[in-house]
């Protein structure tokens, strides 16, 4: 595991923060191996290599600071390049508003543990106006528990953790592309029941 070896042969303190750096940037939108890092550094303080402690904190903080960025970043860019576009955009950025609304704690907070929202839930956040203090909140539960469930699961499992992880990882995706692909179908179903309807 590429990341074990990396987070290895660095200064304690500059593995904290390479680990830091790398949960921030995948946070912010960069797709880097944030949770492998995690992971690593879990396995590591396991062999009394780094502080399971200071693991947590680096990658809490990482992904809390990351995550507040591409909220910005959604805000800021994302939404104006989305109205920027016609009609059709425009009912999206709607109906992305009305599902943060409803829906955008649970997704803040659930997307943490999903690979795809890890790298996009703060931006979809910041586009689809969340308020930045509800953003805030379960953005910070959501680094959080990640940081503790994912590094203290790494830390117990030690080695196995990597190939555990891995594994999930990859299912999560495959849940994740499933259930939009899903979305789509049952959407435009619906569309075409109406037309037919109407017809």
């Amino acid at each position: 595991m590429l990341a074990l070896i990396s987070l290895s042969k660095v200064p304690r303190w500059l593995a904290y923060l390479i680990l830091f750096l790398v949960v921030g940037g995948e946070s912010s939108g960069v797709p880097l191996p944030g949770e492998t890092s995690l992971v690593a550094g879990g396995v590591l303080a396991s062999k009394g290599h780094l502080s399971i402690y200071l693991v947590i904190v680096a990658a809490a903080a990482g992904a809390i600071v990351g995550d507040n960025i591409g909220y910005v970043i959604g805000r800021r860019g994302g939404r104006w390049l989305l109205n920027r576009g016609g009609p059709r955009r425009r009912r999206l950025l709607a109906r992305g508003e009305e599902f943060f609304e409803k829906h955008g704690a649970k997704a803040v907070f659930f997307g943490r543990w999903l690979p795809g929202l890890r790298i996009t839930a703060s931006w979809l956040a910041g586009i689809h106006k969340m308020k930045w203090q509800r953003f805030a909140f379960w953005n910070a539960a959501g680094g959080i528990g990640w940081a503790i469930s994912v590094g203290t699961a790494a830390y117990l499992l030690g080695q196995a953790a990597a190939t555990a992880f891995r594994t999930f990882g990859l299912i999560g995706a495959g849940i994740v592309v499933l259930a939009v692909a899903g979305l789509l179908v049952w959407h435009r179903l619906r569309i075409r029941t109406r037309t037919e309807g109407r017809g």
